[in-house]
Parts: structure tokens; sequence; C-alpha cells
């Protein structure tokens, strides 16, 4: 077949975070890069690093035209082993291809490539497919290692104007950011950022000293040659410094501030506090606030800018319960009417940052409610917020967030000591802060219930107390793998009923995260996961083969049974939650955005109307946070938070799916015009929008 080139966009590459066994000794060595007979000396061994924390390797052996590269992290227990071979032609092009090993969640990876003969062959997770490419494409591998961003460089520097088109789809493009100087103490070299796009939502900011591959950089995470792990924070500063000038970028042209009254007809307002949908009216916001809301044939105010709502459905801004914000979740989680975010754990620094800049308007995001991460050592921890070794640190810890004076709660995780809970417990209780988090380790939810939790996270670690055996590791893959044994549970026993009694009676909320949980236990190789149908083929190549692939290494019949019957347990016990009266949260742990609707789709399981969902999602989580005397409704006085949707999510909750405006504070957004710089595919049409002379 010819290929056809779909529209420019994406591999999710390898994940966001790059982590592996700890390199050892520094390994140069001298290869002929493919396209030029200059040598050029390259690394063979990278350390992969977290916030600063060294996690992983990747080691290249080169000989002639082909290398053997080996990858492998671990960052919160779990991570990819992949090893792969390379052969290219003269012309620095894949011939060969071969990717074998596992994802970060288990799922095997046995990945090919093969061009021979005018065709390209190739076998992911999402099935086998062949092309007759019509000019010179390159095959963007599915799961890879950070060092296929070298191969393409080379190739893509060879090109006539930087750019190739893409296996299996989209188009590679490569930008030149800047050169810098680094060093590792004796040696300094010049070395040269850039940015490849067309594989993924966002580009990948990488390193090339000349030709050969020097690291890659993003602001959390980063992967340099052997030696110059000194260059990490700075570095990684300069990732966020190219991300936050594209994120400028995109604020100076799609954020709207329009300097007069906005006037916002024929629509129909969700009234969020009685969960009911009003008759068409006129919305009058100026500057940050909601002035007004009028009858439909008010006559305007002169110099007011005037959008057509044309009969749809304005909905209050949207929170996220369960993010780990960055800037690209910022933009498209504005764009999806998810208005404010609370932050479950970060890099504490990058977080602030990012926070920094929504506030001065400098990048579009919602506003972030931050949780205190506290994490315990072990070589199993995350590198996110703080890590500690002792009680006493960990109570320190909680004093921290409480000093800095912008936290709302500390999110414990699974390291930690279970015996140091209590005191942190007590601690949080009497500075004003919330306590949520993970079950820790060698413990269940029971016992977390009782020592004083006001929120449980993750609906796993509340099931898995169920299911586990005495001296079971959840600090590994087991928190998510031992799922599969939900089906043989009897969800009327009286280990599950006392939880859920427990949980009533202290009133200990939940966040399920249930769109993740979808994603790990139903989705399949070759088959869209469900949680993605409505959207996917808006979406970039890379996000599309994303979506075909499965999370968990489900290698036999039983086991493609028993991860689906997990989610059968998992939504029966959410509805027995929701009529027991325990307070749900809806939230991802995904990105928010496109997932985030999916979230709350599911919660219709458990008996909860388009309606209920609605006012729960809004109203319901401002109330939750101490906000819902600015937030989380549509009426005067209120903050100017809100989207408009052509449709009727009362009737139908995949409406949500299609919003044609956004107003986050006042400032309007369209998603239609922000799409497209991620390379996704409009849902609607603008708005009509008159703007007085």
């Amino acid at each position: 077949m010819t290929l056809t080139l779909r529209p420019a966009l994406p591999v999710l590459f390898a994940a966001a975070l790059f982590a592996c066994s700890p390199a050892s000794d520094t390994e140069t060595a001298t290869t002929e890069t493919a396209g030029t007979a200059a040598q050029t000396a390259e690394a063979t061994r990278f350390t992969v690093m977290v916030g600063g924390t060294a996690i992983g390797a990747l080691e290249v052996t080169p000989s002639g035209d082909s290398y053997s590269l080996d990858y492998e992290y671990r960052n919160n227990g779990r991570g990819p082993t992949l090893a792969e071979e390379i052969t290219l032609d003269g012309a620095g092009m894949p011939l060969n291809w071969t990717i074998e090993g596992a994802t970060t969640f288990g799922n095997p990876v046995d990945e090919s490539f093969e061009y021979a003969d005018s065709e390209a062959r190739w076998t992911d997770t999402t099935g086998s497919d062949q092309a007759i490419p019509a000019e010179p494409a390159f095959y963007v591998p599915q799961n890879a290692s950070p060092y296929w961003l070298a191969i393409a460089a080379r190739a893509l520097m060879d090109s006539e104007d930087m750019s190739l088109p893409a296996i299996p789809g989209g188009t590679l493009r490569l930008a030149e950011m800047e050169t810098l100087d680094v060093s590792d103490g004796t040696d300094t070299r010049t070395v040269t950022s850039y940015a490849l796009s067309g594989t993924s939502l966002d580009p990948t900011y990488f390193l090339m000293d000349g030709r050969a591959f020097f690291g890659v950089i993003s602001p959390r995470f980063s992967v340099l040659a052997e030696g110059f792990e000194g260059e990490d924070e700075r570095l990684r500063q300069r990732a966020t410094d190219y991300g936050a000038q594209r994120y400028e970028d995109m604020q100076s042209r799609f954020a709207h501030n329009y300097g007069a009254p906005v006037r916002i007809r024929n629509v129909r307002v969700f009234d969020s506090v009685n969960a009911t949908l009003g008759e068409p009216v006129s919305v009058v916001v100026v500057d940050d606030t909601i002035a007004a809301i009028e009858a439909i044939d008010a006559e305007p105010v002169d110099g007011e800018v005037i959008i057509d709502g044309n009969g749809g459905t304005l909905v209050p801004g949207l929170f996220e319960m369960h993010g780990h914000v960055g800037e690209d979740d910022a933009i498209l989680n504005i764009a999806a009417g998810v208005t404010s975010i609370r932050d479950m754990g970060n890099d504490n620094e990058v977080l602030g940052e990012l926070i920094e800049r929504i506030r001065a308007g400098e990048i579009a995001g919602p506003r972030i409610f931050r949780s205190g991460f506290i994490e315990g050592r072990s070589q199993y921890n995350s590198n996110n917020g703080i890590i500690v070794e002792s009680e006493a640190e960990a109570v320190a810890a909680v004093e921290t967030y409480a000093e800095a004076g912008d936290f709302i709660q500390i999110k414990i995780y699974n390291s930690i000591n279970p015996d140091w809970v209590p005191a942190m417990i007590e601690t949080a209780h009497a500075n004003g802060l919330r306590v949520s988090g993970h079950v820790p380790a060698f413990t269940n939810a029971d016992a977390m219930i009782a020592a004083g939790y006001d929120e449980l996270t993750h609906i796993n670690q509340l099931m898995l107390g169920w299911v586990l055996e005495d001296g079971e590791d959840t600090r590994t893959l087991l928190r998510l793998t031992a799922l599969r044994r939900l089906p043989a549970l009897d969800l009327q026993s009286a280990p599950v009923q006392s939880t859920l009694d427990a949980m009533a009676e202290r009133g200990v909320a939940i966040d399920p995260t249930l769109a993740i949980h979808e994603a790990l236990l139903l989705s399949r190789n070759g088959q869209v996961s469900p949680g993605t149908v409505d959207y996917i083929d808006h979406m970039p190549v890379g996000v599309q083969r994303s979506a075909r692939s499965a999370w968990a290494d489900i290698a036999t019949p039983e086991d493609d049974a028993n991860y689906a019957g997990a989610f059968d347990q998992v939504q029966e016990t959410i509805r027995m939650m929701h009529e027991r009266g325990i307070f749900m949260v809806p939230g991802t742990d995904l990105g928010g955005a496109f997932a985030y609707h999916r979230e709350l789709e599911l919660y219709q399981s458990a008996g909860m109307t388009p309606a209920e969902i609605l006012a729960w999602a809004s109203h319901g989580m401002a109330d939750y946070l101490g906000v819902a005397g600015r937030l989380g409704s549509i009426a005067p006085g209120m903050r100017a938070d809100f989207f408009l949707v052509p449709g009727n999510p009362v009737e139908d909750l995949a409406d949500i799916k299609t919003i044609s405006l956004v107003s986050s504070d006042g400032t309007f957004y369209y998603p239609t015009e922000i799409y497209p710089e991620f390379g996704i595919e409009p849902f609607t049409e603008l708005p009509g929008v008159a703007v007085p002379n």
C-alpha cells in the first residue's frame, strides 16, 4: 500500500520519566556518523535522573552503522526494561529495528521495523502494518530508548528542511534552540539543544554534541552523558524555559482579554447548586467576575463584546482532583473546561514556578490547589515532594508544608513507615492541613482510617487490603497486578463491609481515580481503550498508538478475564460507596483534560445522573475545597470560570467533550484555536464573536 501521512502528531516517547539502573564507568566511542565522513566522539553511557536523583541508565554500543542499546529504569517501583538492535542505511535512515522488553507497567514489548525492496513493515503493540513510502520516511518507534532522538536528529540534519515524513504517520520536524557550554568539572563542551516535534503532543527537548547524542532534558527529568550529571539542574531549567516560551507564545495568541464587558447571549446556564438546567439567558462578564444574568433579549450596553451562545449550555468550571500538573496539562485542561486542579504531588520548585506563571497571566492554566507530597526513603521510593528517613523527618516535612502557607493537605505515599503515620496526622491536623494518601506498604486501609486519614487515594489502595497476603510489598507493581485477584472477592463479606462502614462512620472520603484503573484493567493490545473511543480519532498518531496498547502484561485468557473482572468489582465497590454516602472526589492521575471527561462518565455506573455528576464536579468540589463562595457555580458575583458546549450535557454527559468556549477568570479561550498546536483535530466550530470597534 502507499503510505498515507496523517496529521502531524505523536508517539508518546517512553513516558514522562526516564529511569534506569545507575550507570558507572564513562566510555567513549568513535563512530562514523551516518550521512557524513566526520568522526564524532559519543558517550556510550548516559545517566537518567528524576528531580536530580539518578534512577537509571542508557548504554549504547555502536558498531559501524549498527547500534545495540540497553535501557532500564525504576522510579516509584516501576519502569521499562528495553533492549534494542538498530541498523541504518548509508543515509542514516533505519533499515532494521528491533525492541524487546517490557513497558513501565509490564506490557511486553516485541517491536520490529524493516525496510526492504521499497516497502516498510513494522510490528508494535497495536499490531502489524506495512507501507510503500512515496519519499524517504523515518520510522518512529512506539517503545524505545531516548537514543532514537539522536538517530532521528542526524537524519533530519541531513534533510533539505530538517523535516521528514514519519512512519506510521505525521511529520518529524527538528528546530535548533541554542548552544550551551557544559562541563564535567574538567572537560567543557559546547552542545546544541533541539526541539523535535511531530511525533507527540509536545516537542521533546534534547542535546547534541555536534552529531553525537548528549542527552534529553525536561523540567522533571534528564538523560545526560555520564560524568555531566552536575549539569542536571541547569539543563532542566533550560527545558522549563523552552516550554515557558512556547506556552507564553500560545497565551499571547489564544488568550482573549477583551478589555470590555462580555455578553454571552442565548445560553442555558447549568445551576450546579440545584443540579438543574435553566432557560435561555444572557450572561455578562466584567473583568474576572460574572456581573449579571439577564433575559435573552436584554439590550446590550454600548462597548460590550457579544458572543453568540447559539442555544448551548454554560457549565461551571470543573475541578480535576488528582493532577500532577505540568505546562502541557495546564493549557489542555483549560481547553477541556477544567479550570481548577488539585495537584497531588510534584517537584515542589517546578510546580511553584508554574503556579506563579499562571497567576501572572504569562501562560494558560487552571488555579492549582497544592498537596504536600511526603515519601519514605527506600529502593522503591518516588522522587516527588519531600523524602524522609525517620518519624522526626516525616513530622518536620508536615511542618514545612504547613509553614509554606499554600498547601491544603499532605499526601502520604507508599514507602512511609506506617508507624510514623499517627504523628504525621496529628501534626497536619494541628496545623489545619487535611491528610490524604496511599496506603503505605505492609499495612491496610483499615489501619489508615483508624489513624485519622481524611481521604484515601486510589480505589486499588483501598481494595488491596481485602486480597493481599501478609508481607506482600505494594511498593512494587504488585499494587496494580494484584487487582486480578478481585474477581474472587465477595464484596458482601465482613472485611469489605467493615471497611466501608468505617469510612462512612468517620467521614473518610476517597479519590478513586476510576479512569486510570479502567486504562490499566481494560486496555488491550490492538484494541482502542474504552476510555478514549469518543476522541481518539482526533489525536496525533502517537496518542492513537498508545490508546491501542495494553498497560499490563496480559499473557493468558485467564489474565484477560481477571483484569476485566477486576474492573467490574471496582465499579460495584464505587456503587456501594455511593449508596452508603461515602464522599468521593473525581480525579484521573492521567493529566486530566480528555481523561477527566471519561472519569466523570464512569460514575454513571454508580447510579449518578449527568446533572448530579456535573454539580458534584463543580460546586461539590468547590465546597469540598472551601472555595464555594467564589467558584463552582454561575451566578452574579462569582468568578467567571465556565465553559460552553453546543449540546445538553444534562441529557448526555458526553457533550462535555465538545467545548467551544472556556472562560477562566474572565479570560476567554477557544479550544478550536488551541488544539492544532498539539496536533489535535478540533471538535467544534468557533462561536460567533462581535468585538466593538
